[in-house]
């Protein structure tokens, strides 16, 4: 199951800076010129989790293998881009194909290196992404929902519903506003993510700032962090350069050189963590002398369809899952110690897998 984050913002704004770091290589050209992103570079990351190891060395694991999740570096979107200004369309194309959207945003001041509209304001920059962004929704929405209309209008039951969830996000769209401010209910999130919309997909701000400010922030984080609460999004503080150097350090090294820095853990490890949580995922886990293994679901899934992320025939095949919560399992000493005092249960098709559960599935095959 993959799950994908785009890294979008203006050209400089060291988005590409921050994807080299993120995924430990030079795979996009890092320069200081607009557009030097010219296709979209894809990384997959494996997912932070500290329980990992505690669960591995109970359960005497030879290997550790963590959940993963792919950024997407998506070039500099400029002024006009929904019209096709800079490269515009082609980069609008890459980011309808992600499922969330990493919103990186210049908060450092730099003489040497350019800014597209020659200045620094992070807010402004972000209003620039977004409104180019619902224009391009806006269009888009606009031209498909008038044959649309008509199958409804000819008594069409899917139509008139997909209609109505078309005319919601229009009327935000119209008036400025993101589409995925509309309340969908549950049922009808997956016919709403199907649109496509790209204002519609859940946003995480990163605020790109100096070395002097990776562990506490300046005035244009403020600014930032003030307008994501206010859209009930999120924002993480992250330096990219510290995080390109710390890339090419070995752990200990790493360690040494946050610690000179003030810093508990690099700043990618809370992005990619962020990023997790803003998809709505959550992590259970295998564990066995060959491996500890942490799987990806969506929160809320049952435990037939948890199974199903390991193999398909363990979801057609699902009899039960043995379930031991995370904290039972650790301070309980495994697998045998949570059997001893019933806190190794049984759970059916109802049940909803919770985070950090250590699952064992019964299947018929």
């Amino acid at each position: 199951m993959g799950f994908k984050c785009g890294i979008v913002g203006l050209p400089n704004v060291g988005k590409s800076t921050l994807f080299n770091a993120l995924t430990k290589t030079a795979a996009a050209q890092a320069a200081n010129y607009p557009f030097c992103t010219i296709e979209p570079n894809t990384g997959e990351v494996g997912v932070p989790d500290p329980r990992m190891q505690k669960l591995a060395t109970i359960g005497k694991s030879q290997n550790i293998v963590p959940t993963r999740i792919t950024f997407v570096d998506i070039a500099g979107l400029v002024r006009g881009a929904s019209k096709g200004e800079g490269l515009g369309n082609q980069f609008l194309a890459n980011i309808r194909e992600v499922d969330a959207i990493v919103h990186v945003l210049r908060c450092f001041e730099d003489g040497d290196i350019t800014h597209v509209e020659g200045r620094v304001d992070p807010v402004a920059d972000a209003e620039t992404v977004e409104t180019e962004l619902m224009l391009a929704d806006l269009d888009s929405i606009e031209r498909r929902v008038v044959p649309l209309r008509k199958k409804a209008a000819a008594g069409d039951k899917d139509a008139k519903h997909l209609v109505g969830l078309m005319d919601g996000a229009l009327a935000l769209l119209q008036e400025g506003k993101p589409a995925r401010l509309l309340d969908v209910s549950a049922e009808d999130r997956e016919l709403y993510n199907s649109l496509q919309m790209m204002t519609s997909k859940p946003v995480l701000y990163v605020c790109n700032v100096e070395e002097a400010s990776a562990g506490t922030g300046n005035s244009h984080t403020r600014r930032v962090e003030a307008m994501a609460k206010a859209q009930g999004a999120r924002a993480v503080i992250i330096s990219a350069a510290i995080e390109a150097e710390i890339a090419q350090l070995s752990d200990a090294e790493q360690a040494e050189f946050l610690e000179t820095l003030g810093l508990h853990e690099p700043g990618l490890d809370r992005l990619i963590r962020a990023g997790y949580e803003l998809l709505g995922l959550i992590t259970y886990f295998t564990v066995g002398p060959k491996e500890t293994r942490a799987w990806t679901i969506p929160r809320g899934t049952k435990a037939p369809a948890a199974a199903g992320v390991i193999h398909s025939d363990f979801e057609r095949g699902f009899i039960r899952a043995q379930t031991i919560a995370y904290n039972d399992y650790i301070t309980l000493g495994g697998e045998a110690g949570a059997k001893e005092v019933g806190k190794a249960r049984d759970e059916g098709k109802e049940y909803v897998v919770q985070d950090g559960d250590v699952l064992l599935f019964k299947f018929n095959a």
